[in-house]
């Protein structure tokens, strides 16, 4: 056995406990998603094959839960890439150093728990909250900051905004300064240096940050309960509601595989905007 042959066997005998976690965690789940999505409990406890919980899924009903989830989810992505783009571009431009802390800042908040952030946000934005007795001390009514569409889209921000700025900082790290000093040489001024050739180069940045902002947004459910009040169902609410509280389990698998076809179709969008799979390694 050669050398090369021995490398290939080590290489799979170690890719092995990978493959048993994909199975088990992943494909094993995602099987008996769609197992539950296309099959119903008929009389008797016979377990019968339909397309009913998908046709339902797409009643106007929650379709309207599901464009409302799309409207916040691009607001919260709009929002994250105009405040993550120039942050990331600032990083990209300080000392190694410098940069090391600030990044370190923007993911310290990201080691604590999701749903404790999000309980910090909802103490804060209370009527009775920190926020409120400092307009009071101020002399100024107190503000409805929470159960808002408003409370939401800014947790949405807060909590989503790191995984926009960080993808974009890394291709800014990456991209070959010369090609801006090409473009002064040529005669091109800042405005039409970034135009023409820094934006371009990070666009591969953009659109991992994009997809990991948006994918996310448009599941969660944490922040419109916490944030929302409930009064803004969002379709990652209406999954966990069938789920947990109807014990629904087939017309919420339904749900969420329509949510899997809609996000593999956004995805497969977004990949024909990166081309040259410019984002790929940070996806």
């Amino acid at each position: 056995m050669d050398t090369r042959t021995k490398a290939l066997d080590t290489s799979k005998a170690l890719s092995f406990p990978y493959v048993v976690w994909l199975v088990i965690f992943i494909l094993a789940p995602l099987v008996l998603i769609f197992v539950y999505a296309f099959t119903t409990t008929g009389s008797g406890g016979v377990t019968i094959l339909t397309a009913e919980n998908i046709a339902n899924a797409f009643s106007p009903t929650y379709m309207s839960v599901f464009w409302r989830s799309v409207v916040y989810a691009l607001l919260a992505t709009g929002i994250c890439l105009l405040l993550g783009y120039p942050v990331a571009y600032l990083l990209s431009r300080m000392k190694p150093r410098t940069a090391s802390i600030v990044s370190m800042l923007f993911i310290l908040p990201m080691w604590m728990n999701f749903l404790l952030r999000t309980y910090a946000w909802r103490a804060l934005l209370d009527n009775n909250g920190i926020i409120n007795q400092f307009l009071g001390s101020l002399g100024l009514e107190p503000v409805q900051f929470l159960y808002t569409g408003g409370a939401i889209l800014f947790g949405l921000v807060y909590n989503f905004l790191p995984f926009m700025i960080l993808p974009i900082y890394s291709v800014f790290q990456k991209m070959d300064r010369s090609c801006l000093s090409a473009a002064y040489d040529l005669g091109a001024n800042k405005w039409q240096a970034f135009w023409k050739v820094t934006l371009p180069l990070s666009r591969g940045g953009i659109v991992s940050g994009i997809t990991m902002v948006f994918m996310p947004a448009m599941t969660t459910f944490v922040i419109t309960r916490l944030l929302g009040g409930g009064q803004f169902m969002m379709y990652g609410d209406l999954i966990e509601m069938q789920f947990l509280q109807m014990s629904e389990w087939n017309f919420g698998s339904a749900l969420a595989v329509v949510m899997m076809i809609l996000t593999i179709i956004f995805m497969y969008v977004m990949r024909k905007y990166d081309k040259e799979g410019e984002g790929a390694g940070l996806m």
